[in-house]
């Protein structure tokens, strides 16, 4: 059985560049004679909570790929899903990210939304 670690990912503000990196997994890097290989991390996305605390609507898309990059076919979750002031939208599900996976995003308007999320870590 796995011994992953639940985790809490944020808040963090997110601003009008779509191409920003979110969350991407640590590395497992350095240790001398551990006895073992230990490869990288990866994460369990369970919840997302994206929250506008403004008193006007805003937009947030979410994409899943390379570092700064949001291309084509790498959509994930909220494709310019407007939220109400004030007011919240969740995502729930399983989703995950090795350390070769970027989530990137953001908002259509800057500082007005906040991602936080909830998940395990464990080491692949």
């Amino acid at each position: 059985m796995a011994q992953n670690k639940l985790i809490r990912i944020g808040p963090v503000a997110l601003s009008s560049t779509t191409t920003t990196n979110i969350l991407n997994p640590p590395t497992t890097t350095g240790g001398v004679n551990t006895g073992t290989s230990v490869a990288n991390s990866y994460y369990l996305l369970k919840h997302i909570r994206i929250t506008n605390k403004t008193a006007s609507a805003a937009t947030c898309s979410l994409w899943i790929g390379a570092t700064g990059a949001n291309a084509a076919g790498t959509e994930f979750a909220f494709q310019g899903t407007s939220i109400p002031a004030n007011s919240y939208v969740d995502w729930y599900g399983l989703q995950r990210l090795d350390t070769a996976d970027f989530l990137v995003g953001g908002a259509g308007t800057a500082t007005a939304l906040t991602f936080q999320a909830e998940g395990e870590v464990g080491i692949a």
